[in-house]
């Protein structure tokens, strides 16, 4: 196995340059500078590190499990971390079963109201009764009722609600008008290169003084579809609206507008699949693709910009972000 630049890792492995460098910030894994060489690399017992690490993500381990799995590689550690989260699938699936099993009996019901000339469940004289008692004992004669005929209450419903809510957390905010400093680099290391623009001027400008709760949002652009297509990104921070902004900054507007967000640790960047895919099922909004592009309107913020700029550069690292999808309500 050949070591690698980030650049090439993010290729290989399919990973941003920001989650390897995050990475690299917590201490999972390192780089070194080869003599004579531009850029530093990762050695091959590095890249083995970071194969490790993306099979343990995907059995949705946390990173701070991880980090103490492979400081301490220890049966007994790794069969606790192991075990814990095979406890948290456990409630998952508990929840999906409570709700599959309600969803059977509605089904059921219906069905037998269509083909016995009944009235449906959720009229209302009966939905009160319904809901109370999701699967009754005895009264469904003749109708075919799942397996599991235990009584499921309300409760044992909302319970399951709220631990497959918690897991993939939706908000509602509205974004309101801003002007902005862009900076936007498209090459290798985008996330980088535009992250070291936005800081240099942030820090020249005394940015965090000037704009105590000052918002930092980025997003790829351009964002490829395909593998060998040109990426890039670009970070967005508010400013005053009668500053001067230099070269090669650029100065926005930002019309704002209504969002749905899920909030994510850094790293954490596969939940922008689940995020999306759940809101593909909401009830009442949907997805409205608009300016700015890259990313159809879509954007990363990062939650502690205020704090990280008020530390100073040694302490670059953005810990939290929202993952913000621009919507509208349904008509």
């Amino acid at each position: 196995m050949e070591q690698m630049t980030i650049s090439e890792a993010s290729v290989r492995f399919d990973i941003s340059t920001r989650t390897l460098r995050y990475w690299e910030q917590i201490g999972l894994i390192e780089s070194a500078r080869e003599p004579g060489y531009a850029y530093r690399v990762y050695t091959p017992e590095t890249v083995r590190r970071i194969t490790q690490i993306l099979v343990l993500r995907s059995l949705r381990i946390p990173l701070r499990d991880i980090a103490e799995i492979l400081t301490e590689p220890e049966a007994g550690k790794l069969l606790d971390v192991l075990q814990s989260n095979i406890r948290s699938i456990d409630r998952e699936a508990e929840a999906l079963q409570t709700v599959r099993t309600a969803l059977t009996a509605l089904a059921n019901r219906v069905s037998w109201a269509i083909h016995g000339d009944f009235p449906l469940p959720l009229d209302d004289a009966s939905v009160l009764a319904f809901v109370e008692r999701l699967v009754p004992q005895n009264n469904w004669e003749g109708v075919c009722l799942p397996e599991k005929k235990e009584s499921i209450r309300m409760t044992d419903l909302k319970k399951a609600e709220q631990t497959l809510e918690a897991n993939t957390d939706i908000r509602y905010i509205y974004l309101p008008p801003m002007t902005v400093a862009a900076a936007q680099y498209t090459g290798p290391n985008p996330e980088d290169e535009a992250g070291v623009r936005l800081d240099r001027f942030v820090r020249e400008n005394g940015l965090a003084e000037k704009m105590p709760g000052l918002r930092v949002l980025g997003f790829n652009n351009p964002s490829p579809q395909h593998e060998g297509q040109t990426y890039g990104y670009e970070f967005w921070v508010t400013i005053p609206e009668d500053m001067e902004v230099p070269a090669p900054l650029v100065k926005k507007q930002f019309a704002g507008g209504l969002y749905a967000a899920h909030a994510i640790k850094m790293g954490d960047f596969h939940e922008w699949g689940t995020f999306m895919e759940k809101l593909q099922h909401d009830a009442k909004y949907e997805i409205e693709w608009r300016a700015p592009d890259g990313m159809g309107g879509c954007f990363e913020e990062h939650l502690n910009a205020p704090s990280y700029y008020a530390k100073g550069e040694t302490s670059r690292a953005f810990i939290q972000l929202d993952l913000l999808v621009p919507i509208r309500e349904k008509a």
